[in-house]
């Protein structure tokens, strides 16, 4: 495995020392939260990218979280799409290649046919995974528990999209997913997944815990991929305290 490993920054974490911090951990790069006050529009794309080479990291970025890419209302949906767009090319503009994306909808599930929104879904996602690959972005798309693409339906955006999969361990463990379970997933679609948030958890909840903390058996769902996997590792950890990152960096070093 030649995975680069990182974190993803929390609410509340100015990047500046995230940064540092990543540098000084031995981090290969942050995967940056657009969202809140490190949205698009409240960032310097270049004094993003300057403070990234002084810390010597690479950059990769979650993209806005609620933007509804499926909903049945055109207006919005294309709204959504092109915010999506703009925060791409704002990334694309600080160095960073990889995104982190949603593919979800608030969609009132008694009203609307499920067809209708996971096909609007799929279209939005073909649309920006195009957009991207013509700026050398690649965009990974995120199962979202409970949703309209959980790990179960995941499939058909493998079938009918060229995106990459951003696979979340504590997302699949609350889609009743155990460790053998997700590792399984792995094998199976291993070649498709290109980035993980490593979210540990004790129980089939979104915990997010300290990496090593839980309960689930990284070993068995890394040791799953394929030989020679050169994807991007991101410890999703809910935490201002940045000694349970270089906790969850030593136990993920040390695993690898």
């Amino acid at each position: 495995m030649n995975a680069t490993t990182g974190f993803v920054t929390q609410v509340g974490m100015a990047y500046e020392e995230a940064f540092e911090v990543a540098g000084d951990l031995g981090f290969d790069y942050v995967e940056l939260m657009m969202d809140g006050p490190t949205e698009r529009r409240h960032l310097d794309p270049g004094a993003v990218r300057a403070r990234a080479d002084e810390c010597d990291i690479d950059l990769a970025v979650h993209l806005p979280f609620a933007l509804d890419v499926g909903t049945p209302f055109e207006h919005v949906r294309n709204g959504a799409v092109r915010e999506l767009r703009a925060a791409i090319e704002t990334a694309s503009e600080f160095g960073a290649t990889k995104g982190v994306v949603h593919a979800s909808s608030s969609a009132w599930k008694p009203a609307w046919n499920a067809e209708v929104i996971r096909s609007n879904v799929i279209d939005s996602v073909a649309t920006l995974d195009e957009f991207a690959r013509e700026r050398e972005f690649e965009i990974c798309v995120e199962n979202i528990p409970g949703g309209w693409f959980s790990i179960q339906d995941f499939d058909r955006i493998f079938e009918e999209t060229d995106a990459s999969m951003t696979l979340d361990t504590g997302h699949a463990r609350m889609d009743g997913l155990d460790s053998e379970g997700i590792a399984a997933f792995v094998g199976e679609r291993g070649d498709r997944i290109s980035h993980f948030h490593l979210n540990d958890t004790r129980l089939a909840e979104d915990e997010h815990l300290p990496f090593g903390a839980g309960t689930l058996d990284f070993g068995a769902i890394l040791g799953a991929l394929p030989d020679g996997w050169e994807g991007t590792l991101s410890l999703e950890v809910f935490t201002l305290d940045y000694g349970y990152i270089e906790t969850s960096k030593e136990y993920l070093d040390e695993l690898l």
